[in-house]
């Protein structure tokens, strides 16, 4: 009789960090084995390379379109770092042996997260508005 293959243990705080750093590109979507990951992926890409045709790379439509995923995987971040470890253990580690126990590592994750997802939903806020404003006249003759 075969045995079966091992299964992989998924940290929370890797995927929170992964969510958090590089969830623009879904990457914690590929650590945890989720279908459909490559369609982010593809996503970003596609956004990151269409940006490239532009005079001004970061202000147009899909380098702000970027900010969807990015807003994704902060809140995503948020979430798997604050989950008790006994239910992500349920969800994504139902047949792996070891158990989960977190510490102040997730909770460092949460606060760095929170402080670099500010930051960044704030700038593409403003990136937005100043991209619509622009678009309609609204700032014509003021110097930026």
């Amino acid at each position: 009789m075969a045995t079966p293959p091992p299964t992989i243990h998924r940290n929370k705080v890797v995927v929170a960090w992964l969510a958090s750093l590089l969830g623009v590109f879904s990457i914690h979507w590929w650590y945890l084995g989720r279908r459909h990951a490559w369609l982010m992926t593809t996503f970003s890409g596609v956004m990151l390379l269409f940006a490239q045709f532009y005079p001004v790379w970061w202000d147009n439509v899909p380098f702000l379109l970027l900010l969807i995923p990015i807003s994704a995987g902060i809140i995503e971040s948020l979430v798997f770092a604050l989950t008790p470890d006994e239910k992500f253990d349920a969800r994504y580690n139902p047949d792996s042996p070891q158990q989960t126990k977190t510490g102040w590592d997730a909770v460092i994750a949460a606060i760095v997260t929170t402080f670099l997802g500010g930051t960044v939903v704030i700038f593409g806020i403003a990136m937005v508005v100043m991209y619509v404003y622009r678009a309609m006249g609204w700032l014509d003759g003021y110097v930026l």
